[in-house]
């Protein structure tokens, strides 16, 4: 089998993506899978560094980009269905699946109008527009949060979460150990989050008397990392400060309650990994998903919500305490989190592709596109001599 997957540009949209990848490669060793992306998005520098083909195509975004942005967007749209199509054409997938961003767009389309099986993978709660276009054509929508379905013809729908890296889900599981103190994750995306470092900074202040209680580690970004520093020491506290987390497995495994923002690839490793959490969502995200994404979990009980405009130190510092002092509080957050988990989502979803494909090539690949029946050949008749023996053919002639 050979898939396509389009989209990009953000981790929220590449990692599942990556995740789905890993599935296919490792189901057989003849399996292939190919990106499409843009050389601005992320997948420029991910996909070639995890082993995976990239082709890239002239997309820009539409929505939200004011009026140049628009009109810009418009005019190279046309030379990305035309460089949609030669990709398609040269690798010849038998699914594509789009998993959102600029990229998806032009190459499901395409793909469609191609007569290859198509589907879209949403990870957040509130679609994206690229996604809500797509899910007229595609075949199958996946969704991670049951509100998504509402926003596609409910007969695509399918509910199976959001991809979750493999090595993520192997490590967190030999990771996992218990310590005596309470263990705090801080962090903010892979470029960290000013607002979530300064009230973290701020709820310290609140904090004094719990500090040799509490095991703290702070993914900053790169342009806090200082600041924060000296913001810990500066008011007495040990803390583990980086700029980036390289193996979010441990850190996972170690926390006893997190602190971060509320993308759907951040919720979805939450929710596998078990964990209590306060959410606090990037106020400037597209529709504002991330706060619709944020309210999935809260309404589940797993955890709790606030808007970075109504957060201060104080509160997020009171939070911190009340979790800490309420273990059982804790421990229901933490089953519901679970409860929301779906580890298997890539095998589904790759489950899903298979059926795509043999449902329009038969369970022999192509043999049917390529007008073959597609049951499995039975042996030929052995030819057999004057007196019922059976022969191989080669035996001389008397």
């Amino acid at each position: 089998m050979k898939v396509l997957i389009a989209g990009g540009g953000t981790g929220g949209h590449l990692y599942p993506g990556i995740a789905l990848a890993e599935e296919v490669v490792t189901r057989h060793h003849a399996n292939q899978v190919v990106f499409v992306g843009t050389e601005r998005g992320l997948e420029a520098r991910v996909v070639p560094r995890e082993g995976y083909p990239l082709e890239t195509i002239r997309a820009q975004g539409l929505k939200g980009k004011g009026l140049l942005g628009l009109l810009k967007g418009l005019l190279v749209l046309p030379l990305a269905f035309i460089e949609s199509f030669k990709i398609l054409r040269k690798h010849m997938p038998d699914v594509v699946v789009g998993v959102g961003g600029y990229s998806s767009g032009p190459v499901v389309l395409a793909a469609a109008l191609l007569g290859i099986p198509t589907a879209v993978q949403e990870q957040n709660a509130l679609p994206g527009l690229t996604n809500k276009v797509l899910g007229r054509f595609a075949r199958v929508v996946f969704t991670a949060f049951a509100g998504a379905g509402a926003f596609f013809p409910s007969r695509k729908v399918q509910l199976v979460g959001n991809p979750i890296r493999r090595k993520l889900m192997d490590n967190f599981l030999l990771a996992h150990v218990a310590h005596d103190t309470f263990s705090l994750l801080v962090f903010g995306g892979s470029l960290g989050a000013r607002g979530i470092n300064q009230r973290m900074l701020d709820a310290l202040e609140h904090l004094g008397d719990l500090k040799g209680q509490l095991r703290i580690v702070h993914q900053t970004g790169k342009k806090d990392l200082e600041t924060v520093r000296q913001g810990y020491a500066s008011r007495g506290f040990e803390a583990q400060v980086v700029e980036f987390i390289d193996d979010m497995s441990s850190a996972y495994a170690e926390a006893s309650l997190v602190v971060c923002r509320a993308g759907a690839t951040t919720l979805s490793e939450l929710m596998v990994a078990k964990k209590a959490s306060i959410l606090i969502p990037f106020p400037f995200a597209t529709d504002d998903h991330q706060a619709v994404n944020a309210q999935e979990m809260v309404s589940a009980g797993a955890a709790l919500m606030f808007r970075e405009s109504e957060l201060t130190g104080q509160k997020l510092a009171a939070e911190i305490r009340r979790l800490k002092d309420e273990p059982e509080r804790l421990r229901q957050m933490e089953k519901k989190a679970g409860l929301l988990g779906r580890p298997e989502a890539a095998k589904e979803l790759a489950d899903v592709l298979v059926d795509l494909m043999v449902k329009k090539y038969g369970p022999d690949g192509r043999a049917v596109e390529r007008g073959e029946d597609p049951r499995p050949k039975k042996p030929a008749p052995k030819k057999t001599e004057g007196n019922g023996k059976p022969t191989d053919g080669n035996e001389k002639q008397a």
